[in-house]
């Protein structure tokens, strides 16, 4: 069955949950069945990327238009630079009939929903908060400052959980990621995704209308 367009896709999580392990696994098992959402940043191009690869990148000076002209779904700032979601780029995908996932924080994945609200939202989180500080603390990266403070945002994203559509207990990869492939393929066949299909199915039974 052919569907009317390409999802969008919002996979957030808490800080040690493996919401990214996640998607890099789902991105090897489906390569031709999902896109990762590139954003657009004012950070300087590192060695060996590549614009519209990695990022699109952008002056302050261009961001701050896109901005202006409401061209991004979603934006923040971190450490001075800003990354940003292009419409335009998640909106070529979807009429394309592809798969876009976007992987980015609650607030936004609150603003894409917003410009879509037909997104399809997915929240990731370990099976307790015990194990959700047991892995910030295995990844031996971190100082216990730094833990504290993403154990507190977690703790304020927590407040959000329940305006996404489906939840991700993320207790084993596999099962994981096995989860998020299904979630996503089933919602292919809503009734209300497939608008295209009923018109053409009742198109083609008139024929077999019963004259009185």
């Amino acid at each position: 069955m052919m569907h009317d367009k390409g999802l969008v896709i919002v996979l957030s999580g808490f800080s040690g949950a493996g919401k990214g392990t996640i998607m890099k696994h789902l991105l090897e098992a489906y390569p031709t069945d999902y896109n990762l959402s590139i954003s657009a940043t004012t950070r300087a191009m590192r060695a060996g990327e590549e614009d519209g690869r990695e990022y699109f990148f952008k002056t302050h000076e261009e961001f701050d238009s896109m901005i202006k002209n409401n061209e991004l779904l979603e934006y923040a700032t971190f450490n001075g630079n800003s990354y940003g979601t292009p419409k335009a780029y998640v909106q070529k995908l979807i009429e394309e009939k592809k798969d876009v996932i976007l992987e980015i924080e609650t607030n936004g994945a609150l603003q894409v929903k917003e410009m879509f609200p037909d997104a399809l939202l997915l929240f990731t989180m370990p099976p307790s908060a015990a194990e959700l500080k047991n892995r910030l603390v295995g990844r031996g990266t971190e100082t216990e400052e730094v833990i504290a403070q993403r154990l507190a945002i977690s703790n304020k994203e927590a407040e959000l959980m329940e305006r996404y559509d489906y939840l991700i207990v993320n207790d084993s990869l596999e099962k994981a990621v096995d989860q998020v492939h299904n979630i996503i393929q089933a919602e292919h066949f809503k009734v209300c995704r497939n608008s295209s299909a009923i018109k053409e199915m009742k198109e083609q039974l008139k024929i077999f209308e019963r004259s009185n």
